[in-house]
């Protein structure tokens, strides 16, 4: 089971030029570092979550990470931080800050994580990057923020903005939530559950393939709806709103040409949320000399956890590299 470790990093600057004296940073470590002369980690990995995760959902990707599997732990070092935002480091939630908490983009994100890198694990050049949906958004952002500070990246189920219905989607969810009159305006004492509750059961209907929602019986649907009731009552409000607001204004469209690692893109034909022919085939398209993998599953854009059927375009796409 991870361990998570904290750091705090001090004045921490935003894009926006706010300042947070303190910042929160969650994270664990495992595998094996291997160090140069000046004792810098060179063979380092690291796992980015999406919007609901932290840095435990590097089980996501368990099937190909592991002592002799395809991500070898006896090979590798494997860092996994829970991103800004996301309750474990620093949030509007557990700053204490509330709505006066910084609006952050995912280019912030980023500068976080290359903080702790060199500040707390003396890395300053990374192996590799993977990361799933909101995690590709910063897996791409690293490559473009710091061209130079990786060998290659491998994006999963994501896209280099977010437009059309994703757009929708984070701006409903908002909504739902600024419309519950316990809301306040952000500066509630209870969390407004109404609205977060509606809010994340909304997402319900997008995380599967069409085709596993109809396959399900009417009993497991609202099963499901109800533990996402569950989960969005326990959800702070203001985590979401900033979280979506951060991923409204995240664009690389223009910019993925600045991109230097080795890429592989891999995408799931039944992804509700970035289709591959909208935005995973796009994307391939955009960096030069990039590989794209795609592959079938009914669980969808949560067909990410089903990695393993891309093994072998990954152990290719890495036997290249070394």
């Amino acid at each position: 089971m991870l361990k998570a470790k904290y750091h705090t990093i001090k004045n921490f600057e935003f894009i926006s030029g706010d300042i947070l004296p303190q910042l929160k940073v969650e994270y664990a470590t495992f595998g094996t570092p291997v160090r140069n002369k000046e004792g810098k980690i060179v063979n380092g990995i690291l796992y980015l979550h999406g919007s609901s995760g932290d840095y435990s959902s590097v089980k996501r990707i368990k099937n190909i990470l592991g002592p002799g599997k395809l991500i070898d732990t006896d090979k590798f070092f494997i860092i996994c931080p829970t991103a800004l935002g996301s309750p474990g480091s620093s949030s509007p939630s557990t700053s204490g800050l509330g709505p006066d908490f910084p609006k952050y983009t995912i280019e912030d994100m980023v500068n976080v994580q290359y903080r702790l890198l060199n500040e707390v694990l003396n890395i300053n050049h990374l192996k590799g990057i993977i990361g799933t949906s909101m995690g590709g958004f910063l897996t791409l952002q690293w490559a473009v923020t710091y061209p130079d500070s990786v060998d290659f990246i491998i994006p999963i189920t994501t896209s280099s903005n977010v437009r059309g219905q994703n757009y929708a989607l984070n701006n409903l969810m908002n909504t739902y939530i600024k419309n519950d009159p316990e809301y306040k305006n952000g500066r509630y004492q209870t969390n407004p559950k109404i609205g977060t509750q509606n809010a994340i059961m909304f997402l319900y209907l997008f995380g599967f393939s069409p085709e596993y929602y109809k396959k399900e019986s009417d009993e497991s649907i609202i099963e499901s709806l109800d533990l996402m009731k569950k989960e969005g009552a326990e959800t702070d409000a203001n985590d979401i709103i900033w979280r979506n607001e951060a991923s409204n204004s995240y664009d690389l469209s223009s910019d993925l040409s600045k991109i230097k690692a080795r890429t592989l893109i891999i995408g799931v034909n039944q992804d509700q949320y970035f289709p591959p022919d909208i935005d995973v085939i796009p994307l391939s398209k955009g960096i030069m000399g990039s590989k794209i993998y795609l592959y079938d599953s009914i669980l969808g854009h949560l067909g990410s956890s089903e990695i393993i059927k891309a093994e072998k375009i990954i152990k290719e796409f890495l036997d290249e590299i070394e």
